[in-house]
């Protein structure tokens, strides 16, 4: 299992971190190019707006402060109020937010803060179905590293926003033996020896196994987690009766709604899901305005 540095910061505290304040940037500068002639040349430039942000669709919220964070980036000059918390539930027609300030601003900055909130808010919104459809049992549901480059933070925190829970950060932030790893190290056993002779302390060991006998050979190497890979149901629960507590027991590969109950019931402990991050719709929210 991966260690909690990268993902640790507070939840509020992230939206101001560096690279969130880079990524605002360069998004923004995509967008505009050289200026956003349409306002330019329709809204006088004295004209002030007030605006809405409305749910069209149930949901979960994530990713409202960056809406802020968008406006700030182009000067400051438009006010935000939130009337949502970050994780709420939400259905059509509810008001998230209010937006006040130069209507060029507003307009401007209008379809970089939906594309940020519709995003994550898609990815929080999945993640609560996955929640939902295993409550009752023991098992977690955590992310992957299958994130939009350069949005992983922002994912995983929406993930955390829809109830779910964050695998490793990185490649540096955990030792996950695969398939290619096996074939390279020669196996299971000279695999898990290796990582474990060189983990920095602390760090678990994880192995991915794709059959029972492979369950077998990483208990014998000592392995803190078996991830089992893409296994029936039914093997699934034989290699959770195997392992009986000696290691975290992680499910993986081609996990969906409809399969992701009787995986949960397998006694598993975690079961990471793909389609959180790489497959989420987006939200549909719509910011709608009048001149103040």
């Amino acid at each position: 299992m991966a260690r909690e540095s990268r993902l640790a910061t507070n939840n509020l505290q992230l939206f101001d971190l560096p690279a969130v304040s880079d990524l605002i940037r360069t998004a923004l500068a995509e967008d505009l190019g050289r200026g956003d002639i349409t306002t330019r040349l329709t809204v006088p430039p004295d004209a002030r707006a007030t605006g809405t942000l409305l749910a069209k669709q149930d949901g979960v919220l994530a990713g409202l402060p960056l809406v802020e964070r968008v406006f700030a980036a182009l000067g400051g000059r438009v006010a935000i109020a939130a009337l949502a918390a970050e994780g709420d539930a939400l259905v059509p027609g509810m008001r998230v937010a209010t937006v006040e300030g130069p209507a060029a601003d507003v307009l401007i900055g209008e379809r970089l803060a939906l594309n940020f909130v519709q995003q994550l808010s898609g990815v929080a919104t999945l993640t609560r179905r996955y929640v939902d459809a295993v409550r009752g049992t023991k098992a977690r549901v955590v992310d992957t590293r299958k994130t939009t480059p350069g949005l992983r933070v922002l994912e995983k925190y929406a993930v955390r926003m829809g109830g779910g829970y964050n695998h490793r950060a990185g490649l540096d932030d955990g030792i996950l033996i695969k398939d290619n790893h096996l074939v390279a190290a020669g196996g299971v056993t000279a695999a898990v020896r290796a990582a474990r002779a060189g983990a920095p302390h602390g760090l678990k060991v994880q192995v991915e196994c794709a059959s029972l006998a492979q369950v077998d050979e990483a208990l014998a190497a000592a392995a803190d987690a078996i991830l089992l890979d893409n296994m029936s149901v039914a093997d699934m629960t034989d290699a959770v009766r195997r392992i009986a507590g000696r290691a975290v027991v992680e499910a993986s590969g081609g996990v969906t709604l409809a399969t992701v109950r009787a995986i949960a019931d397998s006694g598993v402990d975690l079961i990471s899901v793909g389609a959180l991050t790489h497959s989420a719709p987006a939200l549909d929210l719509s910011l709608k305005i009048q001149l103040a």
